[in-house]
């Protein structure tokens, strides 16, 4: 009878973690309309394809390598697909540890949970440097971050690795729940990098450094992005409980669901109050980003806050990423979408937000967590761009950035019917 009890729960987990899996990869949707929207018209097939090849670019390096190095012992060697094995070892696991606390799900939907997240964070880095990037130089990176720089900092982290064998972030309190820093900042981070190899669109700055406004071309899907990524977190943040097969984790899942979505309306809210305090109007973009933001606040410790104090965290998220994209422009750092501010900037302070709420973090482990992030991902990818751009150029020539880097890059337009904007 126990265990008949144990397999319907091992099923249980599994199938709420490949559900959870899947709703995450539907943010890959969420990113591409969000990108889409937010460049000009003469980008979007560009911008639409960068985000169907990085999917499946992460999707492979990570299955190859990525994991491998994550958490040692890859799909390979590991043979994950070997599904009495796994229920056997799990039983024994479960007898051991306790089994009404114990996690039971199969490693092919534990390494299908993690691929799509090196999938975002991947994403991230796309539309910070849309609209002048080569393509092929954007897939190269591509490879290089999800098959070794990404997994060598999820190792760090969640993987329990030493760094380079110096120190364990465990040890200093370090705490990031579903990744506000393990994933997003870190996907910041090797944005940030390339943005500055990379430089400004043309005709974003003036002369005098003043910023000159380049609109998206469809905000509708923008908007439509944005809620498929608001939708998808829950899967981002509820899937990272890892369990549903009993009444202390459906609980959990429910609490990390419900403050995920009030981090996201407080983040809207603040947004909209932070813009037209400073513009005088309500910034649908601002807003947009706002509701992100929230987001990406609370995704480092969803679990333990109160709902109104997930709303407040996700409102701070929304008020700072308003004023670092101000920011940005003022350092003429040109990110056409707002994700380094989005996931960076927000990402650093969803992680020292967690001990307001959670005693087991420390603010000492959080700025040690983040710091190490930054350092190595930025560090690695800085080199990694700098050598794509003496081996091969990373940025398109300025008669190409001018006419539209569908053309050039991609050979059609998505709205052909149209002139050039």
């Amino acid at each position: 009878m126990e265990d008949q009890i144990f397999q319907l729960q091992y099923a249980m987990d599994t199938f709420y973690f490949l559900v959870m899996g899947a709703l995450v990869m539907w943010m890959a949707a969420g990113f591409s309309m969000l990108e889409a929207g937010l460049v000009r018209a003469k980008n979007t097939t560009e911008i639409l394809t960068k985000n169907v090849l990085l999917f499946a670019i992460s999707c492979t390096a990570y299955l190859v390598i990525g994991y491998d190095i994550m958490y040692g012992g890859g799909i390979f060697l590991e043979g994950i697909a070997g599904g009495d094995t796994l229920v056997a070892d799990a039983l024994a696991a479960s007898a051991e540890a306790g089994f009404e606390g114990s996690s039971v799900y199969s490693g092919a939907s534990d390494f299908f949970f993690q691929v799509v997240f090196v999938a975002t964070a991947m994403s991230i880095v796309s539309g910070a440097v849309a609209e002048r990037m080569k393509l092929m130089a954007f897939a190269v990176f591509a490879v290089v971050m999800t098959a070794f720089i990404y997994p060598m900092e999820g190792g760090w982290t969640w993987g329990g690795n030493d760094v380079f064998g110096l120190y364990n972030l465990a040890d200093f309190g370090f705490l990031d729940f579903a990744g506000s820093g393990i994933v997003h900042m870190a996907g910041a981070s090797a944005a940030l990098a390339g943005v500055l190899l990379l430089g400004a669109r043309k005709g974003k700055y003036g002369a005098n450094g003043e910023v000159k406004p380049i609109p998206g071309a469809n905000l509708p899907m923008a908007t439509l992005g944005t809620f498929i990524l608001w939708m998808g977190w829950f899967g981002f943040n509820g899937g990272s409980v890892l369990k549903l097969g009993d009444m202390a984790s459906a609980n959990a899942v429910a609490m990390v669901f419900l403050n995920t979505n009030a981090a996201a309306a407080g983040g809207v809210i603040a947004a909209l109050i932070a813009a037209k305090l400073l513009f005088g109007k309500a910034d649908l973009t601002m807003i947009l980003n706002g509701a992100l933001a929230g987001l990406v606040a609370i995704t480092a410790g969803p679990d333990t806050p109160t709902p109104l104090m997930a709303t407040i965290i996700g409102g701070v998220g929304g008020v700072l990423v308003v004023f670092s994209i101000v920011a940005m422009d003022k350092f003429k750092i040109d990110d056409p979408v707002g994700a380094i501010s989005v996931h960076g900037v927000v990402g650093l302070w969803g992680l020292l937000a967690v001990p307001l709420t959670n005693s087991a973090a420390s603010f000492t482990g959080q700025l040690v967590g983040a710091a190490t992030i930054f350092i190595w991902v930025f560090g690695a990818s800085f080199i990694v761009w700098y050598v794509l751009k003496m081996v091969m150029g990373i940025r398109v020539t300025e008669e190409e950035e001018y006419a539209g880097v569908d053309l050039s890059e991609c050979g059609m337009e998505a709205y052909p019917e149209f002139t050039n904007s």
